[in-house]
């Protein structure tokens, strides 16, 4: 014998030699593998989508921009690892430091002016530094994104071609689903960037020790180390919640105002200190009224609950509806008046929404108190935390929950008259009905504004409340606001248009990831033969379903991010189902598959969401939870079918990952046609898809004709290298 095995020669059963190279023997699996990389992308995908928008306040209104970096990131490294993976865990480490660097050194900001059709919230008071729209800043941003998460994944190419399609598929979406849990429990504790860094640091560290243990892999955990230091300094004493980055700022006149992502967001006002006058409006209007139980949606850190008390010696119950809860926390430990520690405030970390939907309270006084966001919900979806608090249903469900001589009051910095017009116009629809029974409304200096409606306005019948005076609903002129509904849930629009920033944006990141793969392609000799119009198209159409499917959870459930989170993880739960019964019970034929498909998708039409929100709870989380999941199901069945088949899983991976990307693109469409109409779009485009599977074979969709694929198409096969 003239060689000794690798174990042996390492010393060690857990180590593995491969000439001046070792390897921990329990990581160096490429099952192993591909779990631990899968689960870190996910882990740093998220990661990065939450911390970069913190930190830059204007890409936050473009995060699923940073979500479509994401697919092309992961898409140009499994090309680009088409050539070999050798260098991914030194490289990413580099350019997450230059990230780390860039943003928190640099502080990186800019904000933009919304034109006459849209309002930015946060954005467009000139004092806080408005500016025009800065593509730099957001193609910069998207550039950042798409370089570290091409870097994470080049070891993904080699990882599934060493083993059968299906089983690659199925250990990529375990650990994904494993990366979203470990996040889920980092947003859950409410942990800084410091603990997430340190965790992808930890990652990266195992999958050093399972790849290459040598000066270049303990050269990875050094740049990995140093990418944590300029996250640890920046933003000390910060706090961060499942939503935003909070910073407490004190002022000389002892008040102290809560910021989030750097922008003004809430003050803890004491009751008798000097604040906008929509706060007291309600009480104008009726002096000397009292209400025994009041509803407050947007409680916050309590300075709304301070002044209901205030108002209310003999008050009964005080429901304060809050969804953040480290905003909630900040009330509890440092408000004036401490409004919380009252025995007769019930405190609720809930969607205002959800919380309607789930109580049978009636309350005399409703309370909307300032419930703008100033972050989506959802990277997949352009549906912000308060979206569905302002439709016309939402205010037909208040309307429920108001007693006989009940009153529903709204109030906030509304920026623009139209604004103003389009929420009073909504309330007139729904209590009133004709020009008889107005909402009462004050308008103040920079368009601040209190509108009132409900039995209590009715019984006035037109007339003049007992206390101040009001003003009619503004005329805006043409063309008239539109409503916002569940389905159209975008109060912040006028009129359902993409604004040409979203286009010229779009446009410039769309090209730029062209060219960077036809680069990709040419760098690693990749003929674009293996590309896949199939697979692409499935990616496009998956994107734009799944973004259906989020919306109808955020708004049967709640716009939490726990709800979010679970939905992604349910998404991801259909698709390992879908992966076992491809591999269980194969279906020779797809049409079956594709027609399941579009039954479901007609089914989702005539049955929108907003039809679901019935009681009891249980009975509309089981119809939601089917019908939101059996088209995501079925496409999961569609795209595993195809995926068991593919001889080329990597390239048919990355066609499939860019064309999530353009359906992060066409997802704008949603803002001119609402979310249901989306379904016509993916119909169309899964029977594209079907086309390109089964009648226009091209370049690597001829692999799906062959029939030589094994039976056991979820076995071992021998490992390639990765």
């Amino acid at each position: 014998m003239t060689a000794a095995t690798p174990a042996a020669t390492a010393g060690s059963s857990f180590l593995i030699r491969e000439g001046r190279t070792l390897r921990l023997r329990p990581l160096a699996g490429n099952g192993m593998r591909l779990w631990l990389t899968s689960l870190t992308i996910l882990f740093v995908e998220l990661m990065l989508i939450r911390w970069v928008p913190a930190e830059i306040r204007y890409v936050g209104f473009f995060s699923n921009f940073l979500l479509m970096a994401s697919f092309l990131g992961i898409g140009l490294g499994i090309l680009l690892g088409r050539r070999g993976a050798r260098w991914s865990l030194v490289v990413f480490p580099m350019l997450l430091l230059a990230v780390s660097v860039l943003i928190t050194v640099n502080q990186l900001d800019v904000s933009v002016q919304g034109g006459s059709g849209e309002i930015w919230f946060g954005l467009t008071d000139a004092s806080r530094g408005a500016a025009d729209t800065d593509y730099t800043i957001l193609i910069l941003a998207v550039a950042l994104v798409t370089a570290v998460m091409a870097a994470l994944a080049m070891p993904l190419a080699p990882l599934l071609r060493s083993m059968p399609p299906l089983r690659a598929y199925a250990i990529d979406i375990i650990g994904s689903m494993c990366g979203i849990v470990l996040f889920g429990a980092m947003s859950w504790l409410s942990t800084p960037p410091l603990v997430w860094f340190s965790v992808a640091a930890v990652l990266v560290v195992l999958l050093v020790l399972g790849t290459r243990i040598d000066w270049w892999g303990v050269g990875s955990i050094v740049l990995m180390l140093a990418a944590i230091v300029p996250v640890s300094l920046a933003n000390q004493g910060d706090v961060w919640s499942p939503y935003y980055r909070i910073t407490m700022v004190d002022h000389d006149d002892g008040s102290r105002t809560i910021n989030v992502n750097g922008i003004p967001h809430q003050e803890l006002h004491c009751v008798e200190c000097p604040k906008e006058p929509f706060y007291h409006q309600v009480y104008q209007w009726f002096p000397g009224r009292t209400y025994d139980n009041v509803l407050i949606v947007g409680a916050g850190s309590g300075s709304d609950v301070a002044l209901v008390l205030a108002n209310n010696p003999d008050i009964q119950r005080i429901d304060a509806v809050e969804i953040d809860p480290r905003i909630m926390q900040i009330g509890i430990d440092g408000h004036p008046n401490k409004p919380y520690e009252d025995p007769r405030v019930h405190r609720h970390i809930n969607d205002g929404r959800a919380f309607l939907q789930g109580t049978d309270q009636q309350y005399d006084l409703i309370i909307f108190a300032l419930p703008d966001s100033l972050t989506l919900v959802s990277q997949a979806a352009n549906v912000r935390l308060e979206s569905f608090l302002f439709t016309e249903e939402a205010f037909q469900s208040v309307a429920k929950h108001l007693t006989d001589d009940g009153v529903f009051v709204l109030y906030n910095y509304f920026r623009d008259p139209w604004l103003v017009a389009k929420i009073a116009t909504m309330l007139q629809d729904t209590f009133g009905g004709d020009a008889e029974a107005p909402p009462l409304l004050r308008t103040y200096e920079a368009v601040m504004a209190t509108i009132a409606h409900g039995p209590l306005v009715q019984q006035l019948a037109g007339g003049p409340p007992p206390g101040d005076h009001t003003e009619a609903i503004p005329i805006v002129g043409e063309p008239d606001p539109q409503v916002a509904t569940d389905d159209w849930p975008f109060l912040y629009l006028r009129n359902g248009f993409v604004a040409d920033y979203y286009i010229v944006a779009l446009a410039i990141i769309l090209l730029g990831a062209f060219l960077a793969v036809g680069v990709g392609a040419r760098v690693t000799g990749t003929s674009f033969r293996r590309f896949s119009p199939h697979f692409f198209v499935l990616g496009i159409a998956f994107l734009l379903l799944e973004t259906r499917s989020l919306v109808s959870f955020s708004l049967l459930f709640g716009t939490t991010w726990l709800v979010n989170a679970l939905a992604f993880f349910g998404v991801l739960g259909s698709v390992l189902v879908a992966i076992f019964i491809n591999w269980r019970f194969p279906i020779k034929r797809p049409s079956l598959l594709y027609a399941m498909l579009f039954a479901c998708i007609a089914v989702a039409w005539l049955m929108p969401p907003e039809n679901l929100l019935i009681d009891p709870p249980w009975l509309r989380y089981a119809l939601g939870v089917i019908l939101a999941f059996a088209p995501v199901f079925f496409a999961n069945l569609v795209f595993s079918h195809s995926f068991r088949d593919t001889r080329t899983a990597d390239m048919a991976f990355a066609s499939n990952l860019l064309g999530s990307m353009v359906g992060g693109a066409l997802e704008y469409l949603a803002l001119v046609t609402g979310y249901q109409a989306l379904l016509f779009v993916v119909a169309g485009l899964y029977g594209l898809a079907w086309l390109f599977a089964s009648r226009f074979r091209v370049m690597a969709d001829r692999d799906l004709d062959s029939d030589d694929t094994p039976d056991d198409v979820i076995g071992e096969v021998q490992a390639a290298p990765a």
